[in-house]
């Protein structure tokens, strides 16, 4: 029978984020870890982006910071005054390479692949069903960053944050490295919320990435339609080259996760790790693994560990309301939160990080009715 202190399942972000962190303190050194996933992480398969005020854990494999962003919306470009922020962009291929190579150089971890099926808990074993063998392991924490969507709910508010980005590449230098575009709006918004953002990583090079926030996705020639039209109408383009692409969908919901249930912790986007006005995940991410990390440490109960603030979940809700409801889209919303508040207030609202009186403030820019109807439609039993 195998045997482990820790199973994390999956290998993306989150898995990886937990496991890097158990890698940087020394308490985990004599401890088995067992790492799962169904498939070996060597493709740029995605872009994590995200804002920090500070150096983070994984500041040594950013691969481009931008301390000037714009916003296009109902009025306008915008240029955003992010002080002290930083927008940030990890390259997945960066990220896997990293954290891989570090698993290089632990004996005490093993990494299994295969399509998980099942995790079998018994009285003295557990029972972990790959596509093409069976693990039989003694008892050991079990976390579970892979997310599995749940059932519809007449009281679950449920969008999708889909997206498709091209790396595109001139031959000649076009692009002001030092300025990305965090939201443009300026496409149209017949499938509902939708914007492009533009991040230069070069003169010559800039990921362009089409998003939505609808209840299904695109068929996968729309996408392209409308990365091609945006190119060639805002950025002026008609000659460049697709040097990559990628495609992710997020799931965008007012359900409240589960940190423990059937025997095991979920983390990341299966834990609840996911903004669900927004979309953002790796910085909630960062957040939760660090937590986890300092309570096995500290030999402190998980169950210990803060959950998503009742108070931040029902703002959430009420965005995804109006969103879901189209009674406010979301060019609106975010055009009349970025013309009447610093971008810096924005973003520490957006991590969960405000206080009360900063959030009313914020709150009290919007538009009053809409947002006062659909809070009170997310308070009915």
């Amino acid at each position: 029978m195998l045997k482990y202190d820790f199973i994390i399942l999956g290998s993306g972000a989150a898995g990886l984020s937990l496991l890097m962190r158990m890698i940087a303190s020394s308490h985990f050194n004599n401890k088995k870890i067992l790492l799962i996933d169904r498939d070996i992480k060597n493709k740029n398969d995605r872009t994590w982006c995200f804002w920090e005020n500070k150096d983070g854990f994984f500041d040594h494999i950013v691969y481009k910071k931008w301390s000037q962003l714009s916003f296009y919306g109902e009025s306008p470009n915008a240029a955003l005054d992010i002080h002290p922020y930083q927008y940030k962009m990890i390259r997945g291929i960066d990220f896997y390479n990293y954290c891989f190579e570090r698993i290089k150089q632990c004996p005490n971890i093993d990494i299994k692949y295969g399509e998980l099926k099942s995790v079998v808990h018994e009285t003295e074993k557990i029972t972990i069903c790959l596509e093409e063998e069976e693990l039989h392991c003694t008892p050991a924490i079990i976390f579970n960053s892979i997310y599995k969507p749940s059932d519809p709910s007449k009281k679950k508010i449920q969008l999708l944050q889909h997206f498709k980005g091209w790396l595109i590449e001139t031959d000649s230098p076009y692009f002001v490295e030092e300025q990305a575009t965090l939201m443009d709006f300026r496409v149209h918004q017949r499938y509902g919320t939708s914007f492009v953002y533009v991040l230069p990583v070069s003169d010559k090079r800039a990921l362009v990435e089409y998003t939505l926030f609808t209840p299904q996705t695109l068929e996968p020639r729309q996408y392209d339609t409308e990365l091609k039209d945006y190119i060639g109408r805002f950025l002026k383009l008609d000659k460049f080259t697709i040097a990559e692409q990628e495609f992710g969908i997020i799931p965008m919901t007012n359900e409240r996760f589960h940190f423990y249930q059937s025997g095991m912790y979920y983390i990341g986007i299966a834990g609840g790790q996911t903004k669900a006005s927004t979309g953002y995940t790796f910085q909630f991410i960062q957040k939760q693994s660090q937590h986890i990390v300092d309570s096995l440490v500290q030999n402190q109960s998980l169950s210990l560990i803060p959950t998503s603030s009742r108070r931040f979940h029902f703002y959430d809700s009420v965005l995804l309301q109006l969103l879901a409801t189209k009674k406010l889209g979301g060019k609106e919303i975010f055009s009349r939160l970025f013309q009447r508040n610093k971008a810096s207030r924005i973003f520490k609202f957006l991590d969960n990080e405000t206080s009360l009186k900063e959030e009313l403030s914020l709150i009290s820019t919007l538009q009053t009715f809409p947002f006062l109807k659909a809070s009170l439609q997310v308070l009915k039993p």
